[in-house]
Parts: structure tokens; sequence; C-alpha cells
């Protein structure tokens, strides 16, 4: 008995070790792809970004050497060139993502409560054509944009049409804070602004907002990222239902309550992924500025991921272009930490816990004693019956 138990216990261990052995083979083609194509790639790029390597040969050969954080350091710490290119690269982006981000969740956010609706004709052309153009290529998207935007292009040709005298979109290096103060008179910035900064920049550099160019640039990604999103938040739309919807209206709210109120609520996460996405994507544009601008003019498109390209391939500061990508990554993950802290779920206070109790409690008093007279009442139809048939 106790030999056939111990054959059976072997038995079933061994199917258990065969199915480890089977799921382990299955995920062995992706494990080794991704180890060549992403581990082994990261571990390089980490290694070069502590050394000395001039780029040729192979960064583990004897003749590199450990450089440790000094090419960090010419970015982060150390006044120059290289860390005021940085610091502009940063505060490029950093306007870049601030308002692209926002705009481009809520036009897509906008064209998928349009495009849902059911008594919307043509709906499938509409959808198509607004996502046509996230499938476009970016480089094409660039070069008619760039067109369009010209000194004597449509755009500005347009609005000659209204009397307003378009700028030379992607040749005009000023600020657009430091335009519109200029046209209440303010063209310098306070001492406290001017004498102080970061990363080799002063704060008035800082707040000097988007480039004309710059600006361009968010336009025509707004554009292409769009449709994508829309996508997205149309899924997440035909998930929720219409009980809801109908319930709201009939409690007599408009359109913009049931949008707020209701709609959006339920779309949380759908928000949250297309705001990360859009975090990550905008943290890594390089095609639209390499095709377009090339970090210009006056340096005021230039990105972290195109100075990282920069640096590496054109000054052949290999070291340094590393180190900019890396650091690029960790602002990538802080800020995807921060915007997950503000939109995960809040504990309630204390007191809205109390006051949703005692709600709660009057709604089930109320119900009970709803249900107590019904009794009472079904009980003196009854014997009121009961004493009609008797007699």
């Amino acid at each position: 008995m106790d030999v056939t138990g111990t054959q059976s216990h072997g038995a079933t261990r061994i199917k258990h070790g065969n199915e480890r052995l089977s799921g382990w083979l299955f995920c062995m083609p992706m494990l080794v792809i991704l180890g060549v194509f992403l581990v082994i790639p990261i571990t390089m790029a980490l290694w070069v970004s502590f050394s000395d390597w001039s780029g040729r040969g192979s960064p583990f050969s004897s003749h590199v050497n450990f450089a440790g954080f000094s090419n960090y350091a010419a970015v982060l710490t150390k006044p120059g060139l290289a860390q005021s290119d940085f610091g502009t690269a940063i505060r490029n982006n950093a306007w870049y993502t601030l308002l692209v981000v926002p705009l481009q969740t809520l036009l897509s956010l906008l064209l998928a409560v349009m495009l849902n609706r059911r008594i919307l004709k043509a709906r499938g052309f509409f959808r198509t054509a607004f996502y046509f153009p996230s499938v476009t290529s970016s480089v094409a998207i660039t070069v008619l944009w760039m067109f369009l935007f010209g000194a004597s292009g449509s755009i500005n040709a347009m609005l000659s049409w209204v009397g307003i005298n378009g700028p030379n979109w992607f040749n005009d290096p000023r600020g657009l804070i430091q335009i519109l103060l200029g046209s209440i008179g303010i063209s310098k910035g306070p001492s406290v602004l001017t004498q102080h900064g970061l990363l080799g920049l002063s704060w008035w550099e800082w707040l000097a907002g988007p480039s004309v160019a710059m600006f361009a640039i968010m336009l025509m990604v707004i554009f292409t990222t769009s449709g994508t999103f829309m996508l997205m938040f149309i899924a997440a739309l035909q998930s929720i239902g219409e009980g809801t919807e109908e319930a709201a209206i009939m409690d007599g709210t408009n359109a913009w309550q049931r949008l707020w109120h209701i709609t959006v609520p339920q779309l949380k996460p759908t928000i949250f992924t297309v705001v990360t996405l859009g975090i990550i994507g905008t943290w890594q544009v390089f095609d639209q500025i390499y095709t377009g601008t090339k970090g210009g003019p006056s340096k005021t498109t230039l990105t972290p991921a195109y100075l990282s390209y920069s640096a590496a391939f054109d000054n052949q500061e290999w070291g340094q272009g590393a180190a900019i990508s890396f650091v690029l990554f960790v602002i990538i993950i802080v800020m995807t930490w921060i915007q997950r802290q503000l939109m995960k779920d809040r504990k309630m206070s204390r007191r809205k816990t109390a006051y949703y109790a005692a709600m709660k409690a009057e709604t089930l008093a109320s119900a009970q004693s709803a249900s107590g007279l019904g009794t009472g009442q079904g009980s003196a139809r009854s014997t009121s019956t009961g004493d009609a048939e008797h007699v």
C-alpha cells in the first residue's frame, strides 16, 4: 500500500517536472531573443557610459579604461558646453511633455466620445480618417509639416487671409512665454531668475517656454498620435455599456455632467495607460527632430534622445552619449512613478467614511421599515380576506 502511494507520488512529481521543462522550452526562443537584442545591448551601453570607449573595436577590449562617473559628471555637474546642451535639451523636452501629453489625451478622449455615438453616420470613415496619420511614416509627416509651416507655406498663407503675419515657424528660436511677456513690455527677467539656474541655464531661460519651432513640432505630434489613443478610448467606451448613462439621463444630467462624473471615472485605467504611453513617447522623441530641425534653431528643439545620438555619432563622445541615454531612462521612470502616484486611487478620509457609513445605515433602516410596513399591510389584508370569506 505504501509502495503504491510512493510510486503514485513520484509519478506526479515527474509529471510536474515535465510540465516545467515544457514551459521553459516554449519560452526559450523569446528569452534568447530578449537576451540577445535587449539584455546584452543594455549591458554594453551601461559599460560604455562608465568607460572611455572611442567607438572603435570592442568596448570590452583591454585598451578601454574605466572612467567612473566622469561621463555623467560632464552632463550633470561639470560646467561647460556638455552640461549646457543637456540642460537645454531637458528644458525643451520638459515643455514638450508638459503640453503634448495633456492636449493629446484630451483630444483623443473627445474624438472617441464623439465617434462612439450611434447617431453619428459614417463612423467607420471618420475613425479611419483620424487614425490614418498614426500609421503614416513619421518622416513623411515631418516633411509635409515643414512644407506647411514654412515661411511661405500654407499655414502662413491662411493666416494672412485674416491679417496675421505668420512667423517663420521652424527658424524662430524665441520662447512663447517670452514673446507674450515682450508684447506687454517685459523683455528682461528679474535678477532672482537671471542670476540663478540649473544645469547651465538660468531660471529665466527655463521659464521661456517652448520655442515657435518646438510648438510647431508639438502640433505635429498631437496630430499624429491622437488617432492611436482615440482607438484605445473607443474600445474602453464600448466596454462600459449604456445602462449607467441612460440612468443618468433619467436623473436629468446634461452631456457635460455625464462625461465628467460618469464616463471619465470609468475610463480611469485607460487614461492611466494613455498618459503613461504619452510620457514615455514624448521623452523619447527623436525622428521628428532628426528629420526636421536637427535641434535648431539655436538648439531650441534639441531633445535628450537626439543629444545622445549627436554626442555619440557626431562628436564621437560615446561615453557621454550612453550616459545621457541612461539619465533619460531614469527621468522616464521617475516621471512615470509620479504620474502613477497622482492617478492612483486614494483612500477615503475618516470623515467621508463615517458619512457613507451613516448613509448606508439610514438606507438599510428605511428599507427595513418599508419591508416591515409592507409585511404588516399584507397580514392585515390576509386577515380581512379571511374574515370576509368566513362571513
